[in-house]
């Protein structure tokens, strides 16, 4: 057995998929990557909550799985839809790396009196100006690299990445500071792999498959999914397992920082499943949540 992998080009996104080969090699499976480009990757000057939720860093993947060219798609799981495409399935998840956002300050740092925060997801940037509402926020794309290269070049404070792109492609000596009060995206730091509804490898994914990742993942999905918000929507959500008890803690944002809806839960691991997060986001909807993210859609 070979199994193609299909992967997007960036470094982060090889670095992935090269994981979950050498995973599957330690299990006896062989496997090729097939990079593919998304149309997130190609379109490079719109910011991101402008492309739509519609799995803008997914959907060639996906489109490449359901005509066979490829045998499983390897994904940062927070862009892949709640939903996914009629006959594709979340097959599995490695076991999550750090979940944190985190501050990137310039390699050559300077005080202004205005302070300017980068970053291209409307999440962070309401997080952000919660804590911090004088602070003026600015876009920012482009892969891991390229965002290090204008943070550098700018003049800016700051900008916000995720620690596990950083610590996966060895620059978390960038990390300037763990932004501890900022709720990660669901499914932050987990790489998922999907696959057909049908396959006749599904027993080699499940030796690879991290059960308590695939949980927590499925919880804040699930939360995300009742919602009826995307990925680029200013919810945060994040399930951890801790002995035996299970802590979730959720938010939904107005897009300035100035509104916001929090929910925190602790239950016994063996009461855990996806459900819950649907059920905690129904209790965020009672008090406010739909109109919040109503006005976020339409700015």
């Amino acid at each position: 057995m070979k199994l193609k992998i299909g992967t997007r080009k960036s470094t982060l996104a090889l670095w992935q998929a090269n994981k979950v080969a050498a995973e599957l090699k330690a299990h006896g499976v062989k496997s090729e990557l097939v990079e593919i480009e998304s149309f997130g990757d190609k379109v490079q000057d719109i910011p991101l909550n402008k492309l739509g939720d519609k799995g803008v860093f997914t959907k060639a993947l996906d489109d490449a799985l359901l005509s066979g060219d490829i045998d499983l798609a390897v994904h940062s799981l927070k862009d892949v839809p709640t939903v996914l495409p009629k006959g594709l399935k979340l097959a599995a998840v490695l076991e999550r790396g750090n979940p944190m956002d985190v501050l990137v300050r310039p390699a050559h740092p300077k005080e202004n009196d205005e302070r300017i925060i980068a970053t291209g997801s409307i999440r962070r940037k309401a997080f952000w100006l919660n804590r911090f509402p004088d602070d003026t926020v600015v876009g920012l794309r482009g892969n891991v690299p390229t965002r290090l290269k204008k943070v550098d070049s700018n003049g800016w404070h700051g900008a916000v990445f995720a620690a596990a792109g950083l610590e996966r492609i060895g620059h978390e000596d960038r990390i300037s500071q763990v932004l501890d009060w900022m709720i990660p995206a669901p499914s932050q730091g987990i790489v998922g792999i999907a696959t057909a509804e049908e396959t006749n490898f599904e027993h080699v994914l499940n030796k690879i498959d991290h059960t308590e990742s695939h949980l927590c993942g499925d919880i804040e999905r699930a939360f995300l999914n009742e919602l009826e918000a995307g990925c680029s929507s200013p919810v945060g959500a994040y399930a951890e397992v801790r002995g035996k008890i299970l802590c979730f803690i959720g938010a939904v944002l107005s897009l300035d920082g100035t509104e916001r809806l929090d929910i925190e839960r602790e239950i016994p691991i063996n009461e855990a499943e996806a459900e819950k997060g649907k059920e905690w986001a129904q209790l965020l909807k009672e008090e406010g949540a739909e109109a919040l993210l109503e006005k976020a859609h339409e700015s």
